[in-house]
């Protein structure tokens, strides 16, 4: 793509996001919807659960697949296919007659939606490829997250208010048939010289891994647990014997990749949780409405749309070190906010709580993506792309269950009972110091794997990546 001419490589970028924004926007709608969306298909606090984490779990469960296919047979191609799935499930969501249909569509959904992101990163690496003006173009990539956890609660709120939750989905048509005309006239082809061959095994032992392990912290099963625990066992000793796996383990090695990683899962578990268990909070403690709810989260939602481009520029200057740090200390500050102190029983608190936690996640987003695939190969970008998106969902996915198992441990009545209130508050301590705790996990990860030693693994892990080509196998196994 280096052929492409500034303001081309601007259009590549524009359509690209536009991708990221019916994502981002469908998941921050979705969660003001779910009072109105549990009251009319009568739907339990693990219902409600479901219909996110269905589309989280399934996207986490292929992007992976996604990133390297695209890399195999087209990006273009792919990213086209994802956004004729994501249109027509969003269609088919708004159709759905009940709760278990709506999960269904919420998997098609998802089916497309593991086409867009990861694919449109992989483009973008491949559009902007100076190391700046990669951070920079990734900057306003995580601007579009802020723009969506802006305009999402206010759209999803007066489309609930007065339309009706169905409506929600509606939002995603004109935008993804737009970005599907734009894609077929102006962004170019482009395929991994070396590409990675199919990991069929590889992938059944993701999808176990993910769907056992969501199971078993939403329904609280045993069995799933275990499950879950063959798979990884599986994983860990299969995949390092195929010649080109699925999950290349040689990746995490790096450790600003293994740091990227982690700090994904555990900001994305704490947004998850923190989107989860507001709009619970607001709408059926406070009893205010979807759009009032919506008002009432801008704060968070402002900070993280100025936050994201700043973070973006700052990357490119600085390293991810200084973004990182202050994303830790603002989303720990924020869950200590109202865990220790009740933030939520004074409207200064909540709103000082809500700007933390928006200056928390908007400064993460970027030096995450950059830091997982700036130390890797081009030829493989779909790949790391995917492991930074697949780990981003996978946070969101483990952040909604876990945070929702505790809700629904703690509140045993319904809502609008006497005792309704008083329970959700004392439940939600224990969410906000889980919150607090991802925060904390963020600040001391990027702390360690930011610095010189850091650095020096990522080089070692260069290395021992480029000359990794087909031709030269890895095992006895081959495969």
């Amino acid at each position: 793509m280096s052929e492409l001419t500034p303001r081309r490589r601007l259009l590549v970028l524009g359509i690209c996001c536009m991708s990221l924004l019916i994502v981002s926007l469908d998941n921050t709608i979705l969660n003001v919807a779910l009072p109105s969306m549990g009251r009319e298909l009568n739907a339990s606090v693990a219902g409600l659960q479901w219909t996110i984490d269905a589309y989280t779990l399934v996207l986490a469960s292929l992007l992976m697949l996604a990133g390297s296919t695209a890399d195999r047979i087209g990006r273009r191609k792919v990213f086209m296919a994802g956004l004729v799935l994501f249109t027509l499930g969003s269609l088919l969501c708004s159709l759905a007659p009940n709760l278990e249909s709506l999960v269904a569509f919420r998997m098609i959904q998802a089916v497309g939606g593991s086409m867009l992101n990861p694919v449109a990163m992989s483009i973008i690496t491949n559009t902007f490829t100076e190391p700046a003006e990669r951070a920079r173009a990734i900057g306003v990539w995580g601007g579009v997250v802020g723009i969506s956890m802006a305009a999402g609660p206010l759209i999803g709120g007066l489309l609930v208010d007065t339309v009706g939750w169905r409506s929600i989905f509606w939002v995603n048509l004109p935008v993804g048939l737009l970005a599907l005309l734009l894609t077929w006239r102006h962004v170019p082809e482009s395929r991994a010289p070396k590409p990675r061959r199919p990991d069929p095994v590889g992938q059944v032992l993701i999808i176990a891994l993910l769907g056992s392990l969501t199971y078993a912290i939403i329904e609280s099963n045993a069995v799933f647990a275990g499950i879950a625990v063959a798979a990884l066992v599986g994983v860990v000793l299969y995949e390092p014997r195929r010649r080109e796996p699925l999950i290349d383990l040689r990746f995490f090695r790096s450790a600003p990749f293994s740091g990227a990683t982690v700090i994904a899962v555990s900001a994305f578990a704490a947004l998850g949780g923190f989107l989860f268990v507001n709009t619970l909070y607001l709408q059926e403690v406070r009893g205010y409405s979807a759009l009032h709810a919506g008002l009432y989260m801008l704060p968070m939602a402002g900070t993280t749309l100025i936050c994201a481009p700043l973070s973006g520029r700052l990357v490119g200057s600085r390293g991810p070190r200084i973004p990182l740090l202050i994303s830790g200390t603002a989303m720990a500050a924020s869950g200590v906010l109202f865990a220790a102190f009740d933030a939520e029983t004074s409207d200064v608190l909540l709103f000082t709580g809500y700007v933390l936690f928006g200056i928390g996640f908007g400064t993460v987003n970027a030096p995450i993506t950059n830091t997982a695939v700036s130390g890797m190969p081009r030829a493989q970008a779909g790949v790391a792309a995917a492991v930074a998106s697949t780990s981003r969902q996978i946070g969101q996915t483990l952040g909604v269950a876990v945070i929702g198992a505790v809700l629904a441990a703690g509140v045993t009545v319904s809502a609008g009972s006497a005792a309704y209130a008083g329970m959700f508050v004392d439940a939600g301590r224990t969410v906000w110091w889980i919150i607090a705790g991802c925060g904390f996990t963020v600040l001391v990860v990027g702390a360690l794997t930011s610095g010189d030693w850091a650095r020096r693994t990522a080089r070692r892990c260069a290395r021992t990546l480029e000359p990794a080509e087909p031709s030269e196998p890895r095992s006895r196994t081959g495969a």
